[in-house]
């Protein structure tokens, strides 16, 4: 991934900030399945390339039969997913494929291991992405390229997070797109 932040966001007004950025690949964290047509317009007519989480689109629900619509009506970059069946159809499609995963204790992130070998990603979002040491040994542990999010509020947290491995970050901090602009 060529951004060491990817800007994330739940509503128009960001996302019409992000079409006026210099950044290429953006992240809709939030949106309604009647949006899409509209965002998706006006991502490519600006030249960009969108990422959505499909958990989190309201109205239809996050599966493989949602993805295979979504990949085929709206051409997305990336979808992000915490489904085993939302990446595994993502990649199938040949759409970038990011697995989340949350940080809460060390059962959860060993059973996000086992899932992360079944699904096989392209980037793994680890959540909370505040936390440099768990980024690294997420990074160590599987060969899948880590993306920080969650919990980044300043630069520094930016700056540890990439230090710790990670390939970008993804934010909602329109202040942190400003000062990583490309």
């Amino acid at each position: 991934m060529d951004q060491r932040i990817l800007p994330a966001f739940s509503s128009m007004k960001d996302f019409e900030s992000f079409l006026k950025s210099t950044y290429q690949i953006g992240v809709f964290l939030e949106v309604h399945i009647a949006q899409l047509k509209n965002v998706s317009a006006m991502a490519e007519s600006y030249g960009k390339k969108m990422i959505y989480h499909v958990d989190m689109i309201h109205g239809i629900k996050g599966d493989d039969y949602s993805t295979e619509f979504i990949c085929q009506e709206y051409k997305p970059y990336g979808l992000i997913s915490t489904k085993t069946s939302v990446i595994l159809k993502a990649k199938q499609k040949g759409v970038v494929a990011i697995q989340r995963i949350f940080l809460i204790d060390s059962h959860a992130l060993e059973k996000s291991y086992k899932l992360l070998k079944k699904t096989l990603p392209d980037y793994i979002e680890v959540l909370p992405g505040a936390m440099p040491a768990m980024i690294t040994e997420v990074k160590d542990h599987v060969d899948i390229p880590v993306i920080a999010g969650g919990f980044i509020r300043t630069a520094s947290d930016v700056e540890n997070a990439l230090a710790a491995g990670a390939v970008a970050v993804t934010s909602s901090q329109n202040d942190l797109w400003k000062r990583f602009s490309q």
